[in-house]
């Protein structure tokens, strides 16, 4: 996970390469769920954004900072991550905002924040993007960032607060109830929020030894695996040791890792292909079975994937 930088939105050319907001912030819009004309109020601190609401989100974090939750329905981890997100947001009283972006829905805004990989969090700051995480995180982690991101935004002015019309921002009743999770599933959730990765694992593997087409299980089966193994590991070592040891399996997985919870994902599929393609027949089927599981954290759908599934069928045959 990645903690916003104070001196981050001085540095615009950084930000430009990382998220390009340029094609949406000038079109013109309806205005945004959850804003009105002043920006002063909203009916809920929690508001799903469009392609096309999404200038209005702009003006808005000029006021308040705006977190922005890109998910997508079929995205296991999501699940987990937004609840912990409407409620960290919503205890603030206003002084920060959710906006809730389909993927699937709004191709551009994935496209403009190269949404890689989801769930990813991104804060928008006087209209400046400040990326923050991605991949389900214990709600700590998210009160800490959260925390920082208010720093940040009062350190470049943006000190306002949002009114909800009409009702209290933490009235339970004004909130539509969240469907429960199956007990599997719950109790993976609470692993995680307590930084339990590997009790998450073994939550996920029984979820899915009961049902083996669970989706939200599988993938988010592969999300906290992939949380687990780059827990605290050294992006610099990895590389240096993958270098050095082309042919060692654990040491490329390692760097694979990395690539992907960095949103690096062509690069950690290319990695691991040049692996396949090196290594004796015999000796491939752990690359393999790890390609697999990336394949199905990133999305069988995902255009990349497509790619390195052909390059890999390719191999294969």
């Amino acid at each position: 996970m990645s903690s916003p930088d104070p001196s981050v939105l001085q540095q615009s050319a950084v930000l430009r390469g990382a998220v390009d907001l340029s094609a949406l912030r000038n079109r013109p819009a309806a205005p945004a769920p959850g804003a009105d004309g002043d920006g002063g109020a909203a009916p809920s601190l929690v508001m799903d954004v469009t392609d096309q609401s999404f200038p209005q989100v702009l003006e808005l974090s000029r006021t308040v900072p705006v977190v922005v939750d890109l998910w997508a329905e079929w995205c296991g981890p999501c699940k987990q991550l937004s609840p912990i997100l409407e409620k960290v947001v919503t205890e603030l009283g206003g002084r920060l905002v959710l906006a809730k972006v389909d993927v699937d829905a709004n191709p551009q805004l994935s496209q403009a924040f190269r949404a890689q990989s989801i769930p990813m969090v991104v804060a928008l700051v006087a209209g400046q993007p400040v990326p923050l995480f991605t991949g389900a995180v214990p709600e700590q982690q998210v009160r800490e960032v959260f925390a920082q991101l208010l720093q940040l935004a009062a350190q470049n002015g943006v000190t306002g607060t949002i009114a909800v019309d009409g009702a209290d921002a933490g009235a339970d009743a004004a909130e539509p109830a969240e469907p429960e999770l199956p007990p599997l599933h719950a109790e993976a959730f609470d692993a995680i929020e307590a930084g339990d990765y590997s009790r998450a694992v073994t939550a996920y593997e029984k979820a899915l030894a009961e049902n083996p087409h669970d989706s939200d299980a599988a993938a988010g089966l592969a999300q906290v695996r992939l949380l687990e193994r780059v827990q605290g590991a050294d992006l610099q070592a990895a590389r240096a040791a993958a270098a050095a040891s082309p042919l060692d399996v654990d040491a490329q997985f390692a760097v694979a890792d990395l690539d992907v919870a960095g949103g690096h994902v062509d690069d950690a599929f290319d990695r691991l292909l040049d692996l396949f393609a090196a290594l004796p027949a015999p000796e491939r089927g752990p690359v393999r079975e790890r390609l697999l599981e990336l394949f199905g954290l990133v999305g069988d759908g995902d255009p990349r994937v497509i790619r390195a599934r052909g390059r890999l069928a390719s191999l294969l045959f």
